[in-house]
């Protein structure tokens, strides 16, 4: 059997974004500053920078993809708003919208057509005749409630044929999301609207005994990633939208790895070292999941965890692989001068075996014009050293031919502008290729 899969990793800022594609996320999920169910994580509550914005050109610069959260329940007046706030994220690229309101993707579906909708786990879609109504509404894929089995996973995929997202990783909610009332009325915080405030993590008493009767453990599906794949998902999402960049790298770096062995169909079996790296980054005091049971206390946290100090033999070399370093991409570059004439730079994309990719090529011209050297001559390594000075720009350069006619005199200063200015272009197509025009898509407003 051919499978695929996608990675989907959380995203509550850019950095967190940042992380995740650089640790091997296939597509990342985060909200914008409105209409996210995490009105407290950063990328919401930032009065800042855009960093949706700000992640779906990072994303896109590798090839990864973004998904915007849009899963509250709306009210009408901001259904009227709507248009106007998704708009230029559409125009940016972005990938898909992940939406619990029927409402929102009606008016989504209208004025945005060609947009990705998926049907949140906030729908509490737990099988084959939600997702067939969510596949009939317009939905391209349905995230399905975490409670569910491997066999019902796979009923579910078997009957409906939509794109089926499940979460292998991460917190989870004692009751079904977007079915659950706790917060809202004993705080006034309403879950459906991305105020949640966890009541269900607190300590309660009953028959004179203290415990956190309503604390879920954490999940985890290392074990079970082969049997995800063949029961039907396609989407393997890593909830943590909450959570740092660190924990997103973490968990990220290590369901890459696996989820790699699981498609490889080699022999698949985990190590320790791993699973010490998922509970460094998080731990509710053990692990559990829905897959192959259906309740019991041992899927319960019922005493308070202890604080545990970080753990740097395991937090630093994740810092230092995927926080610190910068991700690139490869080029192939050919730098041309002659007394006479202006300096070209020509860039190719590779692949990530060293091939052209050939689908975008950028040439860049110097300002000023190489003169026949009277004095000091401009050397071969001096040129290279400035063109590789990439630093920051998110490109590298693994192939560079120089090819210089003659003694001849450019300043140093115009090669430098010239890298400049090409990367800056390369990138700018890069990300042209992922733009969308509006046009005459959507008028939401106007039409109320």
């Amino acid at each position: 059997m051919s499978l695929r899969a996608e990675l989907l990793a959380p995203a509550g800022s850019f950095l967190s974004a940042k992380a995740a594609v650089n640790a091997g996320a296939d597509a990342v999920y985060m909200g914008g500053r409105r209409f996210g169910a995490r009105a407290y994580a950063v990328s919401a509550s930032s009065g800042e920078e855009d960093m949706l914005m700000e992640a779906i050109e990072y994303c896109h610069l590798f090839s990864v993809k973004v998904y915007m959260t849009l899963n509250i329940l709306f009210k009408d007046f901001e259904l009227k708003e709507l248009f106007s706030y998704l708009k230029p994220y559409y125009e940016a690229g972005l990938d898909g919208v992940i939406v619990q309101d029927l409402g929102a993707a009606s008016v989504i579906r209208r004025d945005f057509p060609d947009l990705k909708l998926h049907a949140s786990t906030q729908l509490a879609i737990t099988g084959p005749e939600g997702v067939l109504l969510a596949k009939r509404l317009g939905f391209s894929r349905a995230v399905l409630a975490r409670e569910l089995s491997l066999e019902e996973i796979r009923r579910i995929h078997e009957r409906t044929g939509l794109e089926l997202e499940v979460f292998v990783h991460g917190a989870m909610c004692y009751s079904y999301s977007g079915a659950c009332f706790m917060s809202s009325l004993l705080g006034g915080r309403s879950g459906n609207r991305g105020r949640c405030a966890g009541p269900c993590r607190l300590c309660y008493e009953t028959g004179g005994k203290k415990a956190f009767y309503l604390s879920m453990k954490d999940m985890e599906t290392l074990d079970l990633l082969p049997e995800l794949l063949s029961a039907g998902a396609y989407s393997l999402k890593i909830e943590g939208r909450m959570k740092s960049p660190l924990y997103t790298a973490g968990v990220v770096s290590v369901y890459r790895k696996y989820l790699d062995l699981a498609l490889s169909g080699r022999d698949f079996s985990i190590e320790e070292g791993d699973r010490e790296i998922l509970r460094e980054m998080y731990d509710r005091g053990g692990v559990s999941n829905y897959l192959k049971r259906r309740n019991g206390p041992e899927m319960l946290s019922l005493s308070e965890r202890a604080f545990r100090a970080e753990r740097a033999e395991i937090s630093e070399p994740i810092r230092e692989n995927y926080l610190k370093r910068e991700r690139t991409l490869p080029l192939s570059a050919d730098f041309y001068v002659s007394p006479g004439e202006r300096a070209s730079l020509s860039l190719t994309l590779l692949s990530g075996e060293g091939e052209e990719i050939g689908e975008i090529r950028i040439v860049k011209e110097t300002e000023e014009i190489a003169e026949a050297a009277e004095g000091r001559a401009l050397l071969p390594r001096e040129v290279e050293e400035k063109l590789r000075s990439c630093g920051g720009s998110g490109f590298r350069l693994e192939k560079l031919s120089l090819r210089m006619e003659g003694a001849l005199f450019l300043p140093i200063s115009s090669i430098k502008r010239l890298r400049r200015e090409a990367f800056s272009e390369l990138r700018r197509a890069i990300l042209e290729k992922r733009r969308r025009r509006t046009g005459e898509a959507g008028q939401g407003e106007a039409r109320g």
